[in-house]
């Protein structure tokens, strides 16, 4: 009775061991999708802040057609399947309570702004990244890329060292990366910008 007892004292240890390392491995699984998820998002928010935003304000009279053709069509970051929202040139260049009916969620994938593909590696599939303007403060920013005290264009105090002190544009952008072939891995960050 007692080596009866015994074995299944050990069998019962040797039962909750086994759980604690099946609920450990499904555990880092689920870390590991979170961070590529994560590494997703961040590389987005790397493209979003410091590649296609001062493209569009280096051109700003215009419409955000080039920056499309550029990383839409195969160029660039090799055919991203960049879209972008009509109403992104409104939420970059006028403060948040102009923009009328332009949506102000903090869901990224609600009416998201900019929208691209980033490929993953291997055979776990590409990521989807959302990113969104939600807060616009406006600055005394210069976006038409013209340098005047370099150009030689008649400017009152040329020389003379007076500057207005420079206010960035603030920019609250939520960006969302996602799994392409399942949206539950995702990873979600709040980004302040100045421009």
């Amino acid at each position: 009775m007692t080596a009866l007892m015994f074995t299944l004292i050990c069998l019962g240890i040797v039962a909750a061991l086994m759980q604690m390392l099946l609920l450990q491995t499904k555990l880092s699984a689920v870390e590991k999708n979170y961070r590529n998820s994560l590494e997703a998002a961040y590389g987005g928010t790397e493209l979003v802040t410091k590649e296609f935003i001062p493209k569009l304000f280096t051109n700003y009279s215009t419409s955000i057609g080039p920056l499309l053709a550029a990383y839409g069509t195969g160029t660039g970051y090799s055919n991203i399947g960049l879209q972008a929202s009509s109403g992104l040139r409104t939420k970059l260049g006028s403060a948040t309570s102009d923009w009328g009916s332009l949506s102000k969620t903090l869901d990224a994938k609600d009416t998201p702004d900019l929208q691209f593909l980033l490929k993953g590696t291997g055979t776990n599939g590409n990521f989807k990244v959302y990113a969104k303007i939600v807060d616009t403060v406006p600055g005394n920013s210069d976006t038409t890329g013209i340098d005047y005290l370099d150009s030689g264009v008649g400017v009152a105090g040329i020389g003379s060292g007076i500057a207005p002190k420079h206010n960035p544009a603030l920019y609250s952008v939520e960006v969302t990366g996602e799994r392409a072939v399942n949206p539950k891995e995702k990873a979600q960050l709040s980004v302040l910008y100045a421009f």
